[in-house]
């Protein structure tokens, strides 16, 4: 927090002295400017004003200013010889600009909600020597650029968090990441699978999700390609919406494949076709293990009851909410989003659906599989891992 600015009060003799320096003839004339800095600063000038008087910087005035603060009338009017330069801005006044950094511009009555760094070093320029710290009334923006960068602090920017509402958070962050660990075994050094042995239960293990709201927009003209004279394709800003898609998909973490259902919509119904879809992929007597979030749709009743006609097939690992950075396939589709969806244009919903299809017959020539690598130091793959079959409910 800041001080307050402490106003100069001179003693009679101070004054005397000061005043006998301005009228002297025969002392440098930096001297005199000093002293009538003191003396107009008793008299309550403003900083500006006695810059505009003496003909000097507020530079120079504040720091006039500051030596007599340090060290009276005769620090202030002579430079001690071989003292060297001290520092410019102390620790306290670079903890003064760090705690306006941390703080909202709008708590200071401004309408923006992060500091740029020329907004807050106008702010500080014009608040410095209130709060006593007469030296800041000066400081340039890069100098306040750097002190922020030595704090590591950057006000401009902020950075998005999810916070751990689930009160099961970090038992089903582990739960996921044990799955997580115990993939990675099924990989030599080579990164290639390792065949399942006879004897073993062959687990198949999914990483599923939907993005909905997939939107098909057409042009209201064609694009201009690339040529000699325009390097990149030019295009009409008026479009026209032709609807939405929803994109059902889950990567099989141990193959690499996507599996893509596109729909309408993704409700329970079209969430138990895609696991049919799954039923009919895998080997029968194979289980089919999907890390997924717990949507409504994905627990509903509707779904355990087709559950309940396929017993043991599936199993299911819920992420926690606001954990969607666990599911693996939440990567590809920001790569899909990043190849194909960003900037596309179709002439109708049809064309849009099949071109997802498309994206995914593409991806799947040259399967990439996903290996997840973070926090895993500290998983054990003996522990047990717990999974849900969704039973059907028993009625109250």
């Amino acid at each position: 927090m800041g001080r307050t600015a402490s106003q100069i009060e001179l003693t009679p003799a101070d004054r005397e002295y000061l005043e006998l320096q301005t009228r002297a003839r025969t002392i440098q004339a930096q001297t005199v400017s000093r002293a009538r800095i003191i003396l107009l600063k008793a008299d309550g000038v403003s900083i500006d004003e006695i810059a505009s008087k003496v003909n000097l910087n507020r530079k120079s005035v504040m720091l006039c200013l500051k030596k007599f603060k340090e060290g009276g009338v005769e620090n202030a009017l002579y430079d001690a010889p071989g003292r060297g330069r001290n520092a410019e801005i102390t620790d306290e006044e670079k903890a003064w600009i760090i705690n306006i950094a941390c703080q909202k511009p709008s708590e200071f009555g401004y309408a923006a909600e992060t500091w740029t760094y020329a907004k807050l070093t106008s702010h500080i320029n014009k608040t410095a020597e209130a709060a006593g710290y007469v030296r800041l009334s000066t400081i340039h923006k890069s100098t306040v650029n750097t002190i922020l960068d030595e704090a590591d602090i950057k006000p401009h920017k902020i950075t998005y968090y999810c916070e751990n509402r689930d009160p099961d958070f970090d038992a089903k962050m582990h739960n996921v990441l044990l799955v997580y660990k115990q993939l990675s075994f099924q990989f030599d050094k080579a990164g290639n699978l390792i065949p399942f042995e006879e004897d073993d239960q062959t687990v198949h293990i999914l990483s599923y999700d939907e993005k909905p709201g997939i939107q098909a927009t057409a042009t209201t003209s064609d694009d201009l390609r690339p040529n000699e004279s325009n390097s990149t394709i030019k295009r009409d800003y008026e479009y026209k919406r032709l609807g939405t898609v929803s994109l059902l998909a889950a990567i099989d973490l141990q193959t690499g494949e996507g599996i893509p259902l596109v729909r309408d919509k993704h409700t329970s119904k079209e969430y138990i076709e895609f696991l049919k879809i799954l039923d009919e992929k895998y080997p029968r007597g194979d289980k089919i293990r999907i890390v997924l979030d717990n949507l409504k749709v994905h627990t509903s009743d509707e779904t355990r009851r087709y559950l309940a006609t396929v017993p043991g097939r599936f199993e299911f690992v819920f992420t926690p909410k606001h954990g969607s950075w666990l599911n693996m396939v939440e990567g590809f589709f920001s790569k899909m989003t990043r190849q194909m969806l960003r900037g596309i244009r179709v002439k109708t919903k049809d064309e849009l659906v099949q071109r997802i299809y498309r994206y995914f017959e593409e991806a799947n020539e040259e399967p990439v599989v996903f290996h997840w690598k973070y926090n895993l130091d500290d998983i054990d793959v003996s522990e047990e891992l717990i999974v849900d079959t969704l039973p059907i409910k028993k009625s109250s």
